[in-house]
């Protein structure tokens, strides 16, 4: 408890010195940003700028491939006072437990620590914001737009010849840090106000979609027939969410029905509060379908008379 406590002091300290260098497309984990507030400045960019082709990237295993040496390296260019680089080294250094067993860890950041959010931050803002953002004004030669939440990035170009080199360009700068892009994760797909019809003129199908922060972006159009970014709940995301719905059904299947009421109550709200956006209330819909169909039939379940109705009570 006491290292918890400490831990949060020491993120207070640092975020008033950060916030004043991070970069304005980082909203991952800083205070007074959200996942919302990520999603809609990506909307905003795609609809407003000219953006014609998006790379979707994705770091491989970022949280626990992170280099620590480069980060206390980094941490040093703004952080004076040795006890707490000192600190952070040794909560760097904790471990993990595993089946009661304790591991050293070289790389990556302590597991569930209340710093190593911060951390993470700091180690991408001198890893790719400041090169990204250089890079965006020296070289572009068109529109480009980037968000970044934690180790996920999106980036919009105008022209292809932008995003190929932006592309290109960071894997020997990342490999330097011992970092990689996901190859399968990772990938560059022509999407923005104009990538339909500019598909369909070469004989092409629609634009491809692609996720970002559990949500799917698709390109539409509105009912004036003019371009509008859809966001819709990511499959894979739906599939797994009920999957452990179901799962935890089954742990309290024989708790109050009441009880469980509440429970599946605030488990819709939280679910409604993250991915209730425009052009979303068909998965919203089909989410709580399959939540009450989960509900009912693990009722069943523990009837002794099989299979109920909404007007018979379990037993």
């Amino acid at each position: 408890m006491e290292d918890k406590i400490l831990q949060r002091a020491v993120v207070e300290v640092l975020n008033a010195v950060y916030e004043q260098d991070f970069l304005g497309f980082s909203y991952g984990f800083r205070p007074g940003r959200s996942q919302h507030d990520a999603l809609d400045a990506l909307a905003v960019g795609i609809a407003r700028k000219k953006v014609n082709f998006v790379l979707d990237a994705d770091i491989s295993d970022f949280f626990t491939g992170l280099d620590q040496s480069w980060l206390v390296r980094f941490l040093e260019h703004r952080i004076a006072d040795k006890r707490i680089l000192r600190l952070i080294q040794k909560w760097l250094r904790a471990g993990v437990i595993e089946d009661g067993e304790w591991a050293s860890t070289e790389t990556g950041t302590a597991q569930g620590a209340s710093v190593s959010p911060l951390l993470s931050n700091v180690f991408l803002h001198y890893v790719l914001d400041l090169w990204a953002d250089q890079w965006r004004r020296r070289n572009a030669r068109g529109d480009v737009i980037l968000v970044r939440f934690a180790d996920d990035y999106v980036a919009g170009f105008e022209h292809r010849e932008d995003a190929e080199r932006f592309l290109a360009e960071p894997r020997g700068r990342f490999a330097k840090f011992g970092l990689g892009l996901h190859p399968e994760k990772t990938r560059l797909i022509e999407f923005g106000r104009f990538a339909a019809p500019n598909r369909e003129r070469r004989g092409l199908r629609k634009p491809e979609t692609f996720d970002f922060l559990g949500l799917t972006h698709i390109c539409a159009k509105d009912r004036h027939g003019r371009f509008k970014l859809k966001r819709v709940t990511s499959k894979k995301k739906m599939r797994a969410k009920l999957k452990a719905i179901k799962a935890e059904m089954r742990r309290r299947m024989h708790h109050a029905i009441p009880e469980q009421g509440r429970w599946l109550d605030s488990v819709l709200q939280g679910h409604y509060r993250y991915y209730a956006v425009p052009d979303n209330s068909e998965a919203l819909r089909g989410f709580r379908e399959r939540v009450i169909r989960h509900w009912r039939h693990a009722l069943s379940r523990r009837s002794q008379k099989g299979g109920i109705t909404w007007e018979r009570p379990v037993a």
